[in-house]
């Protein structure tokens, strides 16, 4: 059809460009979108398709998915129990994505157990955490990890810093004041 022949000639000129140039159709722009936003109603897992099942990779800490039990290597056969053989992983992902406090029912197989799981969530706000930091050693450094650029890094950035001056000596808190004020 009309339409997949423009994204495809789209995607093929882009392509040309440079390895990091590419078309984005509707769907892919909103997921994107979300992406970026950092904040989404949903269950709180990253995962992946393997097989034509959904692979969990891993649950996200204090989330939905997380206090369920849901665990690394969890296979997702059926979303609210249609199958998730034949879907793609975008398809699959705004299925389990939604509403919050809207329910959602998991056929889950997990290596070790005999049959599969039904694991039912309630979805809920999302924030996906793109700011890490900890203070080691004997408080005098602070260290901070940048996991994915979205709309929370700012805010993150300058709360980890903020977390980090109240975990250090007062005689390091000077040095750490003049780093905050770069960013």
């Amino acid at each position: 059809e009309d339409k997949k022949l423009i994204e495809y000639a789209l995607n093929g000129m882009l392509s040309s460009l440079d390895p990091h140039s590419g078309f984005m159709n509707e769907e892919e722009a909103k997921a994107m979108s979300i992406q970026n936003k950092g904040e989404f109603g949903g269950l709180g897992i990253e995962v992946t398709m393997e097989n034509g099942v959904v692979k969990v990779v891993s649950p996200i800490d204090d989330t939905p998915a997380a206090r369920a039990g849901m665990q690394s290597g969890d296979l997702i056969i059926e979303l609210d129990g249609k199958q998730v053989m034949g879907m793609t992983l975008t398809e699959a992902i705004e299925k389990m994505r939604g509403k919050v406090g809207t329910d959602i029912t998991l056929t889950v197989v997990r290596q070790g157990q005999k049959s599969p799981l039904k694991i039912k969530l309630t979805r809920d706000t999302i924030q996906i955490q793109s700011v890490k930091s900890r203070v080691e050693g004997d408080g005098t450094i602070g260290y901070i990890r940048i996991t994915t650029f979205n709309a929370q890094t700012g805010p993150g950035l300058k709360k980890a810093f903020d977390d980090i001056k109240k975990q250090r000596s007062e005689e390091h808190t000077s040095e750490l004041q003049s780093l905050t004020n770069l960013v």
